[in-house]
């Protein structure tokens, strides 16, 4: 069966993965409100094309903290992908290198910073959890810069896991031929069994809850990189981010993985962007599944988008070709997205090219006769 859309790819990788694995994967937290919203939401926007303008050339490429990319599409940092797939992060690394776009690679990979700068040329962003211990967290942020990493995307949605019952029921813990390899050397790269979820048990004992901004500002006194700040959905965090000294915010309910009934973060952006006020770039992630979604968040005001499932659900059914096909149909999406709404390159998509439930004058119910 020919595969004609990213969501596609989810049946298949249901069908070949370990339950186990194919519900760590998927799930969200607690009800999953948020992760069905995530999607459900960008059915809310709606389109005003305009028509009549030349659209022979589209130019879909932009730059990101100064790095030049060939479309606003960009891979968000997931966990273990060799659970995906034999060649997990190195796939990943490959297709997104070939498709002109930016990777990041998750603190929790089964591939290191190392390995994955191996693979070959590529822009690559590393995502950083914070360690309690941090000679842990100061020693990987140096070994991510030493391999070629060209930014920071410090999650801070996560002082704590989310409550996510499948990995729960599952008793999720990584496979035992597999470790987190940035970790390895420290004795953090295994997982225990546990009589809950694996992972869940490894957070508390590991990541550091008295995260704040003031490890923020920390963390640029050990790192000359970027700093983006992924996890934020209110206009209060994105201002403390800008007074922080972030170079971007990254607008992440974290897959609907942490707090469940959150907003969907394509309707948290707006609220950002406001609050951004043009000071650092802001992205999305979350929910993007058709290069539609793309529009609408560039519409929004997002200088890129992220997505993750899509990338470990292709990875699961086609390994390195299935990443790339991902990549492909979006871009080609996007591009038909942009014509068809007579947007020639990515500026010229404005916030009136969409119309939103929270634009239309709410319709009054009409008194009977």
């Amino acid at each position: 069966m020919e595969i004609t859309n990213v969501s596609e790819y989810e049946a298949i990788a249901k069908q070949k993965l370990p339950k186990m694995v194919f519900d760590y994967y998927a799930s969200g937290a607690e009800d999953q409100w948020t992760l069905a919203e995530n999607r459900n939401a960008f059915s809310r926007i709606l389109f005003r094309p305009r028509i009549l303008i030349d659209v022979s050339k589209i130019d879909m490429t932009t730059t990101v903290l100064g790095f030049k990319i060939s479309m606003p599409i960009m891979i968000a940092p997931t966990a273990m992908q060799k659970m995906a797939h034999p060649e997990g992060e190195y796939a990943t690394a490959r297709a997104a290198s070939a498709a002109g776009t930016i990777m990041t690679l998750s603190s929790w990979a089964t591939s290191s910073v190392e390995e994955v700068a191996s693979t070959g040329p590529g822009i690559r962003f590393f995502q950083l959890y914070v360690y309690k211990d941090r000679h842990v967290v100061a020693q990987l942020v140096r070994r991510a810069e030493r391999a070629g990493f060209k930014a920071i995307a410090l999650t801070v949605d996560t002082p704590r896991l989310g409550r996510r019952e499948a990995d729960i029921k599952n008793r999720f813990t990584l496979p035992p031929f597999l470790t987190l390899k940035n970790f390895e050397g420290l004795d953090l790269g295994k997982m225990d069994k546990s009589n809950d979820s694996g992972l869940a048990s490894y957070v508390a004992g590991q990541i550091d809850r008295s995260l704040s901004w003031k490890d923020v500002k920390w963390l640029q006194t050990i790192t000359k990189l970027p700093i983006l700040v992924k996890g934020v959905l209110t206009a209060e965090d994105a201002r403390l981010a800008v007074q922080a000294g972030a170079a971007g915010i990254i607008v992440s309910n974290h897959g609907a993985r942490q707090l469940d009934y959150v907003p969907a973060t394509i309707l948290a952006l707006e609220e950002v962007v406001k609050a951004a006020q043009g000071r650092v770039p802001v992205f999305l992630d979350g929910g993007v599944r058709r290069g539609t979604d793309v529009f609408k968040a560039l519409a929004l005001g997002a200088s890129g988008i992220f997505i993750g499932r899509p990338v470990v659900f292709s990875l699961a059914a086609e390994g390195e070709a299935g990443v790339r096909k991902v990549l492909q149909m979006l871009r080609e999406e996007f591009e038909l997205t942009m014509a068809l709404s007579g947007c020639r390159s990515l500026n010229e998509i404005t916030r009136n090219h969409i119309v939103t439930d929270w634009d239309l004058p709410h319709p009054r119910p009409l008194p009977r006769l």
